[in-house]
């Protein structure tokens, strides 16, 4: 199953881990897997349309996932996911 790096500030969602293990086929498969085992993510996650939110960057193996095929983007067993929130300033 593919690994899951989640960013720092949102550890407290996932039990404090900033890294996990979570079954999906796809990088869609693979967040709502995540919803379903922490659903206090969705919000933070998606919009209200359900789509991820803007500040949300996903990259698969170093990969930024919008250069692969987005949230389609097939997953392998070793595949490594990292979720990363934007940062912003001024």
């Amino acid at each position: 199953m593919p690994t899951v790096r989640f960013p720092a500030l949102m550890k407290y969602y996932v039990d404090n881990q900033s890294e996990f293990i979570v079954e999906g086929t796809t990088i869609a498969v693979l967040l709502d897997n995540i919803v379903l085992r922490y659903p206090t993510l969705k919000t933070h996650l998606f919009d209200a349309k359900g789509d991820l939110r803007r500040h949300f960057n996903i990259f698969v193996n170093g990969v930024h996932s919008r250069e692969l095929n987005g949230m389609k983007t097939i997953l392998k067993e070793d595949d490594k996911v990292i979720l990363m929130a934007s940062a912003a300033g001024g």
